[in-house]
């Protein structure tokens, strides 16, 4: 079977294959089908492929054509377009797209999926947003990039990130040091995307003079957070209790985001998570939103969402 790429252009077709045909052999096993590309004539043997085949190439032409740059992990997530019937959307998107934020050292940070963007418009509309779903969905990662664009503009005075910090009930007193050399092994990846923000340096600064706070949920307790946003990452790990004591605390101004994998609790078996139970409780409250990011929005190595397909077998079958 042979199918005609619409473009000829030798760039293009080196950037839809990608460094050493890495793109093509992803395709190939997601189809489970060898191709073989000559100038730009497609061939492969299943024919039942045919027309899903031509919308992939035609898309991946029509973002090449957009001047970006196709990466091993975006093609999974391009697939799952195409099976979705989302590819014009999403053309539309990358057409029209704006940087969440810039890093430290002035790079656009740009949503890389169709949910990863309703999730940014939504935190900017919204004053309580639930983002659920798998590693690698981006949901820790552009809540902190919002908030430090916030931050940056002068919309909100501080940025508060909090996490359960000891998944067996936040024990902290039988860990050696002080307080932050207690909780700073549970909250790097929050440090890790501030490093990325501001610098290690600026940080620094900035936690010093609270601009940045940087604490155990636990400590939450009794404040009223005022002009700021508050992430709680890993909120599958806190109890309904917790959930209830954290929720309290949303101030004037105030924005908080709740990220979190449902199938990756990490409590006793003694406790509960009470994430689920949360948002089912305030989903329906003016104000909250609750985004629910698919194994599609995974953008990490491409094995990533196989390895999540697989266990989730494993478990329904368990």
């Amino acid at each position: 079977m042979k199918l005609k790429i619409s473009t000829d252009d030798a760039h293009i077709l080196k950037n839809i294959c990608g460094s050493n045909n890495e793109n093509l052999k992803i395709i190939e096993d997601k189809y489970h089908i060898i191709l073989s590309l000559n100038a730009n004539i497609l061939s492969f043997e299943n024919e039942e492929l045919k027309d899903e085949l031509e919308k992939l190439f035609n898309f991946l032409v029509n973002v090449s054509l957009l001047d970006i740059h196709i990466k091993s992990r975006d093609i999974n997530y391009y697939i799952n377009l195409i099976k979705s019937g989302e590819e014009n959307r999403f053309i539309e998107y990358l057409k029209n797209k704006k940087p969440v934020c810039f890093t430290y050292s002035n790079k656009p940070i740009f949503a890389k999926t169709l949910k990863q963007n309703e999730y940014i418009e939504k935190l900017k509309i919204r004053d309580l947003i639930y983002a659920i779903g798998s590693a690698g969905s981006g949901k820790t990662y552009l809540a902190v990039c919002f908030a430090a664009s916030e931050l940056k503009k002068n919309n909100i005075k501080r940025i508060i990130l909090t996490r359960p910090a000891v998944e067996a009930g936040e024990s902290l007193g039988f860990l050696p040091g002080d307080l932050k050399e207690k909780v700073d092994p549970y909250l790097k990846p929050l440090y890790d995307a501030l490093y990325d923000m501001f610098g290690l340096d600026q940080t620094n600064q900035m936690i010093e003079k609270g601009a940045i706070e940087i604490a155990p949920l636990a400590y939450m307790r009794g404040r009223t957070l005022d002009d700021a946003i508050i992430i709680l990452d890993e909120a599958q790990n806190a109890t309904l209790d917790q959930l209830k004591m954290f929720l309290t605390r949303l101030g004037v101004n105030s924005k908080m985001i709740l990220t979190g994998d449902l199938s990756q609790i990490d409590l006793p078996k003694t406790k509960t998570s009470g994430l689920r139970l949360a948002i089912d409780i305030t989903r329906d409250l003016r104000g909250v939103e609750v985004i629910n990011f698919e194994k599609m929005d995974v953008i990490r190595h491409p094995l990533v969402s196989q390895i999540i397909d697989r266990f989730e077998k494993i478990e329904k079958e368990v």
